[in-house]
């Protein structure tokens, strides 16, 4: 089996893949912002609706570690999406002091308009590259993400 090659002391850091991927990932953050503000909607908003639509019942702690944030950041958009009638809290039925989240019926209807405008950026995305480009680029991030060691819930190992 080949050794992969690892960039030298004298490559320029600029050349890497770690690089290009956060480029990729600034440049799509960008768009997601810039389209779902027309609806009324930030892109963590939107994380945020699609956690809990995916995990009904999620506590604060735990939807944190999901999307890589402070809890106090997501207790913050909590408050918010709550303000604005799109986030219920419940108490947890056997751990009083939990609240579990729900979406309500105006957050299914708020994430599902916002989910019309990440369609089209999917679309956009998938024009660009190709149909097959994309599915391959999709898969190669899904290994990324599954092999590399996660410092979520304590793991160190890759998965």
């Amino acid at each position: 089996m080949k050794e992969p090659l690892l960039p030298t002391a004298q490559s320029d850091p600029r050349d890497r893949v770690i690089w290009a991927l956060r480029r990729a990932e600034l440049a799509v953050q960008n768009l997601k912002d810039a389209q779902l503000r027309p609806v009324g909607m930030a892109a963590s908003h939107y994380a945020l609706l699609m956690s809990v639509d995916s995990e009904p019942g999620l506590a604060g702690a735990t939807l944190a570690r999901r999307l890589n944030v402070t809890p106090q950041a997501v207790a913050s958009l909590v408050a918010r999406l709550v303000e604005r009638g799109l986030i219920e809290r419940r108490h947890h039925p056997r751990h009083p002091h939990v609240q579990e989240l729900h979406l309500t019926s105006a957050g299914r209807d708020a994430l599902q308009h916002a989910d019309t405008v990440m369609e089209r950026i999917e679309q956009q995305v998938v024009g660009l590259l190709g149909t097959q480009q994309s599915e391959k680029f999709r898969l190669m991030l899904e290994t990324l993400a599954s092999s590399l060691p996660s410092v979520r819930d304590g793991e160190t190992e890759p998965a």
